[in-house]
């Protein structure tokens, strides 16, 4: 069995900067706070880095207390956070956004997962046409369709509401796009803070985890999907292809717009 990281670690301090910056008119901007305090990104950022993906996440919890939510997408990254999350604080909060296009095996795991660990995951849903799921079932879905726009990131910003820091399965290995990811940072995109806790795992060390503490995980992943998502925008990449070009494929597309 794979040792654990110290989660019982106490988390480093934060940089607390009770000063503002001059932005050049004589007037100050403030820095970003944390549970009041002023802190700097970039040190702050380059502190989290440091940790481990456990302390981080032991951090966060301490930080950011019930204004913190682990975002989920029932992929393999998903099933590690839940369960190293589930270890520390068993309170603490889970979402996600549902497209009603997931994978039914994709609901089974969510199910599955929420069995287990004795957990309500926060659904959120946009307001989707009827017959979404029948239209597509019989073929009727085209490239008019507007979906991530308004289905995922719209939600998204719905699902943080109230929320100082959100946690995401995001990691470097991923894509092109997501090399430089921080493990926590500003994100421009919903104004908060953002956790990535297994920015610099690769798929070995998340498929050990998995094995050695019997974390359920989504079953398509055994058919050949390393990234899962709706099912309208995912098909299974080649061989040679990196593990996100079975989303979106035959498009420029790489993300969603939630992460990227």
């Amino acid at each position: 069995m794979t040792p654990p990281e110290s989660a019982l670690a106490r988390p480093r301090p934060l940089h607390d900067l009770e000063v503002v910056s001059p932005n050049g008119n004589g007037r100050t901007v403030k820095q970003p706070t944390i549970g009041g305090h002023v802190v700097d990104p970039d040190k702050i950022s380059a502190e989290v880095e440091e940790m481990g993906a456990e302390q981080a996440i032991a951090w966060a919890i301490e930080t950011f207390g019930p204004k913190l939510a682990f975002a989920v997408s029932f992929q393999k990254t998903s099933s590690v956070i839940i369960d190293l999350a589930h270890q520390i604080d068993p309170a603490a909060r889970f979402l996600y956004i549902d497209t009603e296009l997931l994978f039914p095996e994709t609901y089974e795991t969510r199910d599955r997962l929420a069995d287990h660990y004795g957990i309500a995951f926060d659904g959120f849903v946009q307001d989707n046409p009827p017959g979404l799921v029948e239209r597509w079932d019989a073929g009727g879905w085209g490239p008019s369709d507007e979906c991530c726009a308004p289905r995922k990131v719209d939600t998204m910003r719905r699902a943080l509401e109230g929320v100082e820091c959100w946690v995401s399965g995001v990691r470097r290995v991923d894509s092109e796009t997501r090399a430089g990811a921080k493990r926590f940072g500003w994100d421009v995109r919903f104004n908060r803070w953002k956790l990535n806790p297994l920015a610099d795992w690769d798929d070995k060390r998340v498929w050990a985890y998995i094995r050695d503490h019997g974390a359920p995980y989504n079953p398509l992943h055994d058919q050949g999907y390393p990234s899962i998502g709706c099912i309208p925008c995912t098909t299974r990449p080649g061989s040679s292809e990196d593990s996100r070009a079975g989303r979106w494929a035959g498009t420029d597309r790489t993300e969603c717009g939630i992460n990227g």
